[in-house]
């Protein structure tokens, strides 16, 4: 009789922690399939000034426009990183 009485409790303590995690789950695949990003959404992000500490600039672009910076200072970066070792009479 005791060992029913215990687990009952146990049972009753763990049911509010699960439905909670239930809850939250749901809660989260909304979200989840809300978020899907529109590529011609205006983004704006801070970005530091050069040569100063403090200053900052606010640059605002859509989705794809930031995508293409990014993937174009990419290539920028990884040509430079390519060529590091070359001349200027070539390679």
């Amino acid at each position: 009789m005791r060992n029913i009485v215990i687990t009952m409790a146990a049972a009753l303590l763990l049911s509010p922690a699960t439905a909670l995690a239930q809850q939250q789950q749901q809660q989260q695949q909304p979200a989840a399939a809300a978020k899907t990003e529109n590529p011609n959404e205006i983004v704006c992000e801070k970005q530091e000034v050069v040569g100063s500490r403090i200053a900052t600039q606010r640059i605002c672009m859509t989705r794809s426009q930031w995508a293409e910076q990014r993937r174009s200072d990419r290539m920028d970066v990884e040509k430079v990183q390519t060529q590091r070792g070359c001349t200027k009479n070539g390679c």
